[in-house]
């Protein structure tokens, strides 16, 4: 065999060795898609089925819509979700933005333990989060309510903003804010009108991932919610206990367009 021939056979092996490869890994991929996503997309379908028996389609309706917001208790545990959603978000964003400006501009004794201890709430599992959470208002004797689900989540929302806001920071140039010292600039007005205005989508972003968390949360929700305070995952998982209904199929697919919609807003933003 010539060295040509040679180089042909292994060339033409190499080539169908990557075919095979790049058809096995794009099927794989499909698979994946198709496990994680025809659920969600079956459970859309059936929250307009006009059958209340889950599973039996027997005609298209949006009754199950208007009966859903026709329930009085659906629509208190939405606004409670709101409620603590819209305040969480906003104390963890701007405690996330100071805690990634600190950990990502200054160097001081102890960082390395603060960074750690921050992120904890992204390592840990959830019911380690909400096991602790609830034992901690227990000791310290503060009564269960909407304020108790507001403080956990913030605890752990703070660690998603700075996570985003920092990934953010490590990408700016630095030379801006020098340029905008030399020509002048105190501190302050480097910071309002340079730093800040190149740090802005990613703080944007940020507030629209903890929203979203915020909004989605159900384990350490259920375990620090007192009397009256019911919230949107919660009070899904109340209806399901008594079965599966195309008006949970409802409030279930209204959830999942929100936190979508946030989540490709948040992603876009962080991509510009």
């Amino acid at each position: 065999m010539t060295i040509t021939a040679y180089t042909s056979t292994l060339s033409l092996r190499t080539r169908l060795r990557d075919s095979f490869n790049r058809h096995v890994l794009t099927w794989l991929a499909v698979g994946v898609f198709l496990f994680l996503y025809v659920p969600i997309f079956i459970l859309i379908l059936y929250s307009f089925n006009a059958n209340r028996t889950v599973g039996v389609w027997t005609g298209f309706t949006f009754d199950w819509y208007v009966r859903l917001f026709q329930d009085r208790a659906v629509i208190n545990a939405f606004w409670t979700s709101m409620w603590v959603a819209f305040w969480s978000t906003l104390i963890s964003t701007i405690l996330g933005t100071l805690a990634a400006l600190v950990l990502e501009r200054y160097r001081f004794r102890g960082k390395t333990t603060f960074d750690g201890v921050l992120y904890l709430p992204i390592i840990i599992p959830d019911i380690v989060m909400a096991l602790s959470t609830l034992l901690f208002f227990v000791t310290v004797g503060i009564v269960l309510s909407r304020y108790t689900i507001l403080i956990a989540h913030v605890a752990f929302n703070i660690a998603f903003v700075t996570l985003v806001v920092r990934a953010r920071l490590a990408g700016m140039d630095r030379r801006l804010e020098e340029a905008a010292a030399d020509l002048g600039a105190d501190s302050w007005q480097t910071f309002r009108r340079v730093t800040l205005p190149q740090l802005m989508p990613g703080i944007v972003s940020a507030a629209l991932l903890a929203f979203t968390l915020s909004l989605d949360d159900f384990v350490i929700t259920f375990f620090v919610a007192g009397p009256g305070s019911t919230t949107l995952p919660v009070r899904v998982y109340s209806m399901i206990r008594f079965g599966v209904t195309p008006e949970v199929n409802a409030i279930s697919t209204l959830m999942f367009v929100g936190s979508t919609l946030l989540v490709v807003i948040s992603l876009l933003l962080q991509r510009k």
